[in-house]
């Protein structure tokens, strides 16, 4: 996790979260007319320096089932005789803790949405760097054909902006319904602080109150773990790109990090094996909200309940994960030498379908598969380049011309689109 994040977000922000709320509450209704006048003021003046008890708020969850019936109780108890009967006055427990969870959601997006333009930043400077570094392209774990390691980048950053753009749009709606989501006792007053509420606490105007509508709630997690995949991948292929027979790149070097406890010689992909744990720990949390999505009637049994610790626990292990991408991204090391050296793994035999294509109108389509595939296992068997056993082969010798043939060899020469990927993503990345 964050821990910035995490000491943004402890007891003492939830209960400054709640009392936000409140104070709002107050202030919106007294502009109505239906709290006294300079009541609020009072509020504020004895409820923003007061010292609240958290040990006692959270032994009061227990009977309560949530955070804000001790906290009413408690911050009421405060209050002098004369105003307390305007505290709290139209809602509801799950107004104050949905409304206070968005307000500690807010500042959590706009961090992530920074490191989320840290990392496209570094993305691009990598991409632009190697744009034209020919690489193995590899599928189901296997050498398959080359791609360049910038379009391998460009593909982590649009993941990743994808996510970003989606997590954007979600909106943090205040929340405000009293006890069962229709204001009762507040007639058409209700809905009128709702949308002043949100404006005072710089929230989201929801079409109506949500107490049992969880589309906010699953729109947030799930735009979270769509980061945590986004980064997730980007720390999969990083990690395997560092293993030592392949080596083609290494994570930013840093005192102390990556050693291993007993064998001196190792630089492990820690930052990676950070990224991995958080997104595994929110796709368990994105499991728990999506579950929570429908609730019983007026008001959940247990579903709302379950969202408070994997919402917030989500937010703060996606920030923790970026901050490992953006150094990751930042630092990366790469060694197109060593790219270079994978392509030549095989002696060249990753070049078997374009020489297949180069080939098969002289030969057909099914002798051109076979004698490309039967030459690239002879030069991976007796350590010779692809190029000189097809050269030496009878049926090729003669029927295709030698240049063409070492083109049709040469990684380099078959890249597809990837520089014009790169092109078009670089241009869709930096619409800001």
């Amino acid at each position: 996790m964050s821990q910035r994040a995490v000491a943004e977000c402890d007891d003492d922000a939830m209960v400054n979260a709640m009392l936000a709320f409140e104070l709002a509450l107050a202030e919106v209704q007294e502009t109505s007319g239906a709290v006294p006048a300079g009541v609020s003021q009072q509020m504020h003046e004895q409820l923003e320096n007061a010292a609240f008890n958290s040990e006692e708020i959270a032994a009061g969850i227990a009977s309560g089932g949530n955070v804000a019936i001790p906290f009413v109780k408690q911050s009421r108890s405060l209050l002098s005789d004369d105003i307390k009967r305007y505290w709290h006055q139209g809602a509801t427990s799950q107004d104050v803790v949905d409304s206070a969870l968005m307000l500690l959601l807010k500042p959590r997006l706009a961090a992530l949405d920074e490191l989320l333009v840290r990392c496209r930043s570094a993305a691009l400077t990598l991409m632009n760097a190697h744009a034209d570094t020919p690489m193995v392209g590899r599928t189901l774990m296997q050498q398959a054909l080359p791609v360049t390691f910038g379009v391998k980048v460009a593909h982590w950053a649009i993941g990743l902006e994808q996510a970003r753009r989606r997590l954007s749009a979600v909106e943090l709606p205040v929340q405000f319904g009293g006890a069962v989501g229709v204001h009762s006792g507040w007639d058409n007053l209700g809905l009128e602080w709702m949308d002043a509420l949100a404006e005072r606490l710089g929230l989201a105007v929801p079409v109506l109150p949500w107490h049992t509508d969880r589309y906010p709630i699953h729109a947030i997690g799930t735009g979270l773990d769509a980061v945590a995949g986004a980064a997730e991948k980007i720390a999969l292929d990083v990690a395997l790109l560092t293993q030592t027979e392949v080596g083609e790149v290494a994570e930013p070097s840093a005192p102390g990090m990556g050693e291993s406890s007993s064998m001196p010689h190792k630089r492990n992909p820690v930052r990676s094996a950070l990224i991995r744990g958080a997104a595994r720990q929110v796709h368990g949390h994105t499991s728990v909200l999506i579950n929570a999505a429908a609730q019983p009637l007026e008001r959940g049994l247990g579903e709302w309940h379950a969202e408070w610790a994997p919402l917030m626990e989500s937010a703060l292990l996606v920030e923790g994960a970026l901050e490992q991408v953006a150094v990751l991204l930042e630092g990366l090391e790469v060694y197109p030498g060593k790219m270079q050296r994978n392509l030549a793994a095989t002696g060249g035999g990753i070049m078997a379908e374009p020489v297949a294509r180069l080939l098969a109108p002289k030969l057909g389509v099914e002798r051109a598969k076979a004698i490309s595939a039967e030459a690239a296992e002879t030069a991976r068997r007796e350590a010779r380049t692809y190029s000189d056993v097809l050269a030496h082969h009878p049926d090729v010798k003669g029927a295709v011309d030698p240049e063409a043939l070492r083109n049709a060899c040469d990684p380099a020469l078959y890249l597809g689109s990837s520089a014009v990927q790169v092109m078009r993503a670089r241009k869709w990345l930096e619409i800001q």
